[in-house]
């Protein structure tokens, strides 16, 4: 189903329907009404169904949700159902840390290397993942078929770096670095910043104990 006209916030839902389905699937739960899928994720009945209408509903009356079902078919619509090939572009502590996530591969996001300036890290291999040059990026990426980069390098080289992805061809970025992206309307996005989120939490706690 084409989802374009589908708001953003009903689309960054859907992964968390995603993972309590999962985890119902996992516990041999067969079916489940939007009221008790409701009480697991504190969100209203009347929400879920909604957010789910979206797409087709995938209800019955009186019968509730094919938990099965409705799992593999949010996860067709999150392009679960087909690999991604990935690359990192940052070998440091963070592109470290996302290289020997297990789970990516899990879901069908192949990590196919690792892309650093640093010439202590190239030639070696981080959770059995080749480090390369930044200057074979463009090769790499010709006979690979990638689909997505990450940026885990400094705010400062984001930019540039963002560039030489985008020349490639590649037109979806995951971006860890700490800043926002100047990129054309036809490259997508994805914004990680962790010190926004420590920031908010950081509020948080003075409201609640203020």
């Amino acid at each position: 189903m084409d989802g374009k006209g589908i708001s953003k916030t009903v689309i960054s839902r859907l992964p968390r329907y995603f993972r309590y389905l999962g985890d119902l699937k996992d516990r041999g739960i067969e079916r489940i009404s939007s009221r008790e899928l409701s009480e697991l994720m504190k969100v209203t009945a009347s929400q879920i169904r909604q957010d789910l209408n979206n797409f087709g509903g995938f209800g019955q009356q009186g019968y509730g949700y094919n938990v099965d079902y409705l799992y593999t078919e949010i996860g067709r619509i999150l392009g679960l159902d087909r690999t991604h090939n990935l690359i990192i572009c940052g070998a440091g502590h963070l592109g470290a840390a996302l290289a020997g996530n297990g789970g990516f591969a899990h879901r069908g996001f192949l990590i196919k290397g690792l892309f650093d300036v640093d010439e202590e890290k190239i030639g070696k291999s981080v959770h059995g993942i080749n480090v390369y040059s930044m200057e074979a990026l463009d090769y790499f990426v010709s006979g690979n078929k990638i689909d997505i980069a990450v940026i885990a390098a400094p705010a400062e080289a984001a930019e540039e770096l963002a560039h030489r992805i985008i020349s490639c061809g590649i037109r979806a970025i995951w971006n860890f670095s700490n800043t926002d992206l100047s990129v054309p309307e036809d490259v997508i996005v994805e914004n990680v910043h962790l010190l926004d989120s420590l920031m908010r939490l950081s509020y948080d706690i003075d409201s609640y104990t203020g």
